[in-house]
């Protein structure tokens, strides 16, 4: 089985909050150098610009298509899918569940969409950084309909599972939690195997991020879910 280096939460600058240069081509190319083999492209509550890093990064990199789902009870979902086409589906289920508001750029930031060289060719009107009217029991119920897997992202800080609702519900089925960079496993998770993603919104932090292993079988997005399951 061959071992590979992940990094399976980054933002596009279709997150508000996160900067500009987070274009496909700057994604790939830095997390390229710090030594990357897999990344997943995770902005808020949107996969559409999965396909843009995916076709920007061709065999350099396996792309994984996925959100970072915000629940009705302040949680924060990371959530991975084996191709684009399940994960476009999720975002449309996502989408149609985030309240009608307009993102204000000057207030929250441009939500930028992008082609694989990177250009520009639109924004997102509507606010992305934003709960959603799903609970936690729909968003990995769906996830998990969809052949996807879901990760509690930073369980150790605000938006995390264990900080919100104090522990993570078994009927879930969580294989793996998420831990902050510089956090410590809140002891509610410890029956859970954590990873350490970046969580990066900037290129200066993609660049200080150290990518974790994984065993997978097959070398596709398909592959990494599936080793994720089984973690």
């Amino acid at each position: 089985m061959p071992k590979v280096r992940c990094d399976l939460h980054i933002h596009s600058a279709l997150s508000p909050c996160a900067s500009p240069e987070m274009t496909p081509r700057n994604i790939v190319n830095m997390a390229l150098l710090v030594g990357a083999q897999v990344i997943a492209v995770t902005d808020h509550n949107t996969a559409r610009n999965a396909r843009a890093v995916t076709e920007a990064a061709g065999d350099r990199l396996i792309v994984v298509p996925g959100l970072e789902v915000w629940s009705r009870e302040d949680v924060h979902i990371l959530c991975l899918f084996p191709n684009l086409a399940v994960a476009e589906s999720f975002d449309c289920y996502v989408f149609d569940a985030l309240p009608s508001r307009r993102c204000d750029a000057e207030v929250f930031g441009q939500q930028y969409l992008f082609d694989a060289e990177s250009k520009i060719i639109g924004w997102e009107d509507k606010l992305l950084l934003s709960p959603t009217s799903l609970s936690v029991d729909d968003i990995c119920w769906e996830a998990a309909r969809l052949g996807g897997v879901v990760i509690p992202a930073h369980v150790d800080k605000s938006y995390g599972m264990a900080v919100q609702l104090g522990f993570v519900p078994e009927h879930l089925g969580v294989r793996v939690v998420e831990v902050s960079k510089r956090g410590k496993q809140p002891a509610s998770t410890r029956s859970y195997p954590y990873v350490v993603n970046s969580d990066a919104h900037n290129l200066s932090t993609l660049a200080g991020s150290t990518p974790w292993e994984l065993d997978i079988a097959l070398s596709s997005p398909l592959g990494v879910i599936m080793a994720l399951s089984k973690y």
